[in-house]
Formats: structure tokens, C-alpha cells, sequence
């Protein structure tokens, strides 16, 4: 019998990759609920509902007598929307797999070892607070009720339309290529050398499709990222030379960044994630999907990134607010060197 999986969002960075994967290679019966802002075409084996998640008799009106073996949440950031959930697929589904996120490890981490078992404590992004928070509500539903729960928390994932950078704007990292191509210095936080890891978004369906309807994923979270680990100097340099251009990179303190950079909320993208060192252990995931393995290594997902961004304008939006904000960075530390060395 074929199996019938629910996909609220579906249209998203790392959903879409997953969504592709099952309708190409597979025999899953596949369901978007969504708002239907964002057409994407997945082929005639995936079906659509159009309401919005967050209207709550709509979508249990359009749900009425329909049950799943998958529903996958990608959209739900709050408490309230993972107690919603569980009122609308209690008892309507297998097993409900929620993607929360890697931010929700503890920061500062005792480790740069990352397991699943690592302490849950982020003081520095509510966005983290928040998902740990829909983490305990549904592990608890798990144990008193058997609410057939499967936690997944990615880290940085990104596919051909996005290029990871540690510091943007709010029109995301485009602007930051363009200070590249014009040979302008780019911050990069800290000196340059904390570990990190960015996962492409097919790499990242593997793993996810491997945990769909795998018994031995019930109540259990994992982590889901790629095996490669590289300092951000090594990721920019990466991007640099996939652009041909001699990286000018600036180095800035990640609290300074943080404080000065307030309206890009880098107290909780940078102190309470990117800027901390981490290295992930996917030796969990591996056993529970052991056809689980990265095949986009960093600079082949670059290269797929700069060719599809070069070649479609709609994804190069212009930043002048973050370009002066960069500019404005480099010269107040400037003018602190010199300072010094005047006084010196």
C-alpha cells in the first residue's frame, strides 16, 4: 500500500529539496498544505491543500477523514503552533516529524563536539528559546500520550538560490558577493577561524527521507548536516575563488558585530550560533539511515550556487542600508587602530 505523507510548508529551502527527492525516486503519495504564495512544480504525483496553518477549523475542515503515515512541520517557530498541530494530527498520523533547529544547542557549548544528547540552552536568540520550547511540548505528548513525535534539527542549509555567509543583510548574502566582485573588504566575525558547518539541501533530504516512517525514529530527536567542517575563513575564501576574485576579508569581533548590528539581530545569528565552533557527530542519524552520507561538498555546492544566482537577477537583490552598514564597521575599527597608534 502506497504511503501518504503530509507536508505543511513544502516549498521552502530544505523542504523543497525533500519534496523533489520523494516525487522523483519514490513512491510516496505527497500533500502540501500551504498558502500557495510560492508555485513550484513537483509533477503529478504531489497533491496540494491551499489554506493557511495558523486558520485552524479551515485546515481540520480540509483534513476531515484524511490520514498520514508522514506529517512533516516546517513552518512552526512557536509554541502555539506546535499545540495547534497537535490538536489537528493526534490520532490522524504515524509519526509527526518537526524540524527544529542546532541553534537550540547550548551557547556557549561546553564542546565543539555536537551530539543529539548536547544540553538545549540558547540565551542569546528567543528564535532558538522558542524552538526548544515546541521541542519539550511534543517530547512530553511523546511520553504521556504516545504522540508519535520524530525531532530533526538542521544547521545551516542552504541550496542553488542562497550562498552561507556568516554576515548579511536583510536581502540575504547577495550584497556580500557583490562587495567581493567589487574587491571591498568583507567582515567576517571573529578572526576568522571557528569550525562550521553548511549543509546542502539535497544532502539534508537524505537524511530526512531515511527517518520517514522509520520506527526507530519515534520520540527520538537527530541532528541532520553534512560531514564537512570548515573555518568561515575557509568558507569565504571558498566563495571567493568559485567568483575568480581575491577575498579582502575583515576581521570583526562577533560582540561587537552583535552590538553594533542590532537591526540584523546578530546577538542571536552570531553569539547564539554562527560564531560558536561546532562540530556535529551524525553517528545517531547514520545508524538509524545508513545510506545517510554528504555527496555536496562544499565547493561543488558553491559552484551550483554562483552559476544559478549569477543567472537569474531575481536573485541578486541589492543591499546599499548593509553595504554602508559594512563600510561604516570597517571605518570605525579603522579609525581605533589609529588611534592607538597615535597614543603608541
Amino acid at each position: 500500500m502506497k504511503k501518504k505523507a503530509l507536508f505543511i510548508g513544502g516549498t521552502g529551502t530544505i523542504s523543497t529539496a525533500i519534496v523533489r527527492e520523494l516525487a522523483e525516486n519514490t513512491d510516496w503519495e505527497i500533500w502540501l498544505l500551504n498558502r500557495g504564495n510560492r508555485k513550484l512544480d513537483f509533477g503529478e504525483k504531489v497533491h496540494y491543500i491551499t489554506a493557511d496553518i495558523h486558520d485552524e477549523e479551515k485546515v481540520r475542515t480540509k483534513l476531515e477523514n484524511q490520514f498520514f503515515d508522514v506529517v512533516g512541520e516546517f513552518i512552526a517557530f512557536r509554541l502555539e503552533h506546535v499545540e495547534r498541530d497537535y490538536r489537528l494530527f493526534s490520532g490522524k498520523t504515524r509519526q509527526y516529524i518537526y524540524i527544529s533547529s542546532a541553534s537550540a544547542y547550548q551557547k556557549p557549548s561546553a564542546s565543539p563536539w555536537i551530539t543529539e544528547g548536547t544540553a538545549l540552552s540558547n540565551p542569546y536568540w528567543q528564535y532558538s528559546r522558542d524552538k526548544i520550547a515546541c521541542e519539550n511540548f511534543l517530547m512530553e505528548k511523546y511520553r504521556e500520550n504516545g504522540f508519535p513525535v520524530t525531532i530533526v534539527r538542521p544547521s545551516h542549509t542552504y541550496d542553488e538560490r542562497k550562498i552561507p555567509v556568516a554576515v548579511h543583510g536583510s536581502q540575504g548574502s547577495w550584497q556580500v558577493i557583490r562587495r567581493m566582485m567589487d574587491h571591498k573588504p568583507v567582515i567576517i566575525p571573529g578572526d576568522g577561524s571557528s569550525l562550521w558547518t553548511v549543509t546542502f539541501n539535497t544532502d539534508f533530504a537524505r537524511g530526512y527521507i531515511g527517518l520517514m516512517g522509520n520506527r526507530h525514529a519515534i520520540g527520538e530527536a537527530f541532528q541532520i548536516t553534512g560531514d564537512e567542517t570548515l573555518s568561515w575563513d575557509q568558507i569565504y575564501r571558498t566563495i571567493a575563488d568559485e567568483l575568480g576574485v581575491e577575498l579582502c576579508p575583515y576581521h570583526v569581533a562577533s560582540d561587537f558585530l552583535a552590538s553594533v548590528g542590532t537591526q540584523y539581530d546578530l546577538r542571536g545569528g552570531l553569539l547564539g550560533d554562527k560564531s560558536v565552533s561546532v562540530i556535529f557527530d551524525n553517528s545517531k542519524l547514520k545508524k538509524a539511515v545508513p545510506i545517510m552520507e554528504t555527496k555536496v561538498p562544499f565547493h561543488e555546492g558553491v559552484h551550483k550556487a554562483v552559476e544559478y544566482i549569477l543567472a537569474h537577477p531575481e536573485c541578486q537583490k541589492e543591499d546599499p542600508e548593509f553595504d554602508d552598514w559594512c563600510d561604516k564597521v570597517i571605518e570605525s575599527q579603522e579609525k581605533a587602530k589609529e588611534m592607538f597608534k597615535t597614543k603608541g
